[in-house]
């Protein structure tokens, strides 16, 4: 779908540059960058900076206070992308089993594939061009194996059959080739949202998160999709249950210096994954009306914060899950308009293409039948006409092809045939 994709410079994140991205329809594209570029090679990891070491550390540090709101409120206001986080996994590789973090021999192999990556997209930058290198933004490769703490191995707990059926049913145009109405496509597809938790993990691009604050209320302002999540703070009573919405109903209070975000009240609509984030499913993961979060956002110091999220959906899944990561902030992290929006001509695009191709495939097939037809016929008159050259009787050239339906009976007696039913009845 058409939209304008956030692009940062080659130097260390200055002001990212404004490009427009290519239609949806380049999304083939992307999976095959993606693939090529990060998705194999990454399995997450760091070398020894500090700002990298610090990625495992989630507790505040020792000597450091908390930063306060003019009201009183713990200060958590800044821009907090994630980037960062881009070759992280949401599912840890099984091969690692139950372990988050990476030898040192591993992480220098995770750092050679993250030069790469980031080469790539400086490259295309000092040749003052832009490929499919800058669909990719420029990352890190922090220490853990994977987004998902809990369960202890980094897995996805299983569906329910509910969740199995609905998830059969949702469609994507990452997933599907056949496409008749919107019904064929996500909620992202059709450039409403990403839905959650899926909006709070990282992506390939726009991966900007902005955290604003008033008394009374914080807003955790998304770069995709241009959404704004609005928080309200202490005893607001919750939703009605009757009111379903895209991201659902939050409300937050403090613990201590950390912020909890309770949401519910979901349509059930949306997928709680998203492909393009390495590690998730590629079929969509269907959520229901009773799908509940629990986010915390803690500061450890003024630049790291550390964001848990738990996602329960007894309705879809057998348990809950849990993912972990640290947010880093960056104040000279920019938003670029996300130019998606809804009615847009991608959709139509993918549904006339869609038709259209199948009718040519169908168009094919028809003409092939009736030249295979065409063939057969020419080869059985070529036959007979030979065959009478020849001096042999058509009906023995039919019954040699086995096209003469009175051909006499072989071996035992054929069902029908005279021997079976006694001699048939002589025509009048």
């Amino acid at each position: 779908m058409t939209q304008l994709c956030k692009v940062p410079a080659a130097e260390h994140r200055p002001a990212p540059h404004a490009t427009p991205a290519a239609s949806r329809r380049f999304k083939s594209l992307i999976v095959i960058t993606i693939a090529a570029a990060i998705l194999p090679a990454f399995a997450s990891a760091t070398d020894a900076s500090p700002a990298a070491s610090h990625a495992t550390d989630h507790t505040p540090k020792k000597k450091w206070k908390q930063p306060r709101t003019s009201w009183g409120d713990p200060d958590l206001q800044g821009m907090w992308p994630v980037a960062h986080l881009m070759t992280v996994p949401l599912q840890r590789a099984e091969k690692y089993g139950d372990r988050l973090q990476f030898t040192p021999e591993e992480l220098a192999e995770q750092r050679k594939a993250a030069d790469a990556q980031n080469k790539r997209y400086k490259d295309e930058e000092s040749q003052h061009r832009l490929g499919l290198g800058h669909w990719v933004e420029d990352t890190d490769v922090p220490v853990q194996t994977s987004l998902i703490v809990d369960p202890p191995n980094g897995q996805l707990p299983a569906q329910t059959p509910q969740g199995k059926e609905a998830s059969a049913k949702m469609g994507s145009d990452w997933n599907r080739e056949v496409f008749d109405s919107v019904a064929d496509f996500d909620a992202w597809d059709r450039c409403i949202t990403r839905g959650l938790p899926a909006s709070m993990f990282p992506f390939p691009y726009n991966n900007g998160i902005q955290i604003l604050q008033t008394p009374g209320y914080v807003v955790i302002n998304l770069e995709m999709i241009h959404e704004a999540r609005i928080v309200p703070l202490g005893k607001m009573p919750a939703l009605d249950g009757a009111v379903k919405q895209w991201l659902g109903s939050s409300r937050g209070h403090w613990e201590g210096n950390a912020l909890v975000v309770e949401t519910t009240n979901f349509n059930g609509q949306t997928s709680m994954t998203s492909f393009p984030t390495r590690g998730s499913p590629k079929d969509p993961r269907a959520t229901s009306t009773e799908m509940k979060l629990v986010e915390r956002f803690e500061r450890t110091d003024d630049d790291h914060l550390t964001y848990t999220i738990t996602v329960t959906d007894p309705v879809t899944q057998v348990a809950s899950w849990t993912a972990r990561s640290p947010w880093r902030r960056d104040d000279s992290y920019q938003f670029y308009e996300y130019a998606c929006h809804e009615d847009n001509e991608a959709i139509r695009n993918y549904i006339v293409t869609s038709r259209a191709r199948r009718a040519k495939e169908a168009a094919a097939k028809e003409a092939a039948a009736k030249e295979a037809a065409s063939k057969d016929a020419t080869s059985k008159g070529a036959s007979a006409k030979d065959a009478a050259a020849k001096g042999t009787p058509a009906k023995e050239v039919a019954s040699k092809d086995g096209s003469a339906k009175d051909s006499p009976a072989k071996g035992p007696a054929a069902k029908g045939s005279a021997a079976v039913n006694g001699p048939a009845a002589p025509k009048p």
